[in-house]
């Protein structure tokens, strides 16, 4: 969609050959938009500082950061790092590149976080690794991780940085990991991707900073209770903080 609009995309992914095609394909699309694409595993924080690294080099400015990546179930949920992969993709990851992109994005950028209507309370012991959980629940709790450092990154900033939303982009529609992890087709996955549009470009965004747009309901809404509490908030950032400090320390 946003390639069709005439915008210049930068496409991220983990599989080469897969990044490849998906670029051939969107490339070929009628309009004036580029792509170029990123090869990153974000389940190593190395690879994210890379993928961080190597878009800073190629572009001065970057418009708005959509961390659409998404993690629900996996062969081996144990990272090498010793943890839970959802909370490494789905929460620390997105962390980690917004942290590095905000010198890119200024005043004027967006950031534009995939939140779910599955949030539940976080365990920080989960979240560190010291704690194993069912898929479901790293899932939920991992989204609702991504939609406090949200709210938490968006307060802390007071405007002098870019405009942070998280949205659930509606439930159970028809992702490969929707089918995946239930075994139904799904809704139409275009209701996810013109959302994640309209957050991106539209002026109904540009003051909604530390917001929750929740588009099962089609408007912005209030998360879990626990996004909204400064202190649990807070909690979890000194927590994701630690654990990118104790692999930074591990990297060097």
């Amino acid at each position: 969609m946003l390639v069709s609009m005439g915008h210049h995309v930068l496409l991220h992914g983990r599989n080469p050959s897969k990044l490849k095609e998906a670029e051939k394909a969107i490339s070929a699309l009628p309009g004036d938009g580029r792509v170029e694409s990123y090869v990153a595993d974000l389940s190593r924080m190395a690879d994210v500082e890379a993928l961080a690294k190597a878009v800073a080099e190629k572009h001065a400015k970057l418009d708005v950061l959509i961390n659409n990546a998404g993690v629900f179930s996996a062969p081996d949920p144990v990272t090498h790092d010793g943890l839970d992969v959802r909370f490494v993709v789905n929460t620390i990851a997105p962390y980690l590149l917004t942290q590095r992109l905000l010198p890119l994005l200024g005043t004027s950028g967006r950031v534009v976080n995939l939140s779910s209507a599955a949030q539940s309370p976080v365990d920080p012991k989960a979240l560190t690794g010291q704690v194993s959980l069912s898929v479901t629940a790293a899932y939920a709790q991992s989204k609702l991780a991504l939609t406090m450092w949200s709210r938490r990154l968006a307060l802390s900033l007071k405007g002098r940085g870019p405009a942070i939303i998280a949205v659930n982009p509606g439930s159970m529609l028809g992702s490969k990991m929707v089918k995946q992890a239930f075994g139904v087709a799904g809704g139409d996955i275009r209701i996810g991707a013109e959302i994640l549009c309209r957050a991106a470009l539209s002026d109904e965004f540009a003051a909604a900073s530390g917001e929750y747009f929740d588009n099962d309901s089609g408007q912005f809404a209030s998360p879990h209770p626990d996004a909204l509490d400064s202190r649990k908030a807070q909690k979890i950032v000194r927590v994701i903080e630690t654990i990118l400090a104790e692999i930074e320390s591990k990297m060097e």
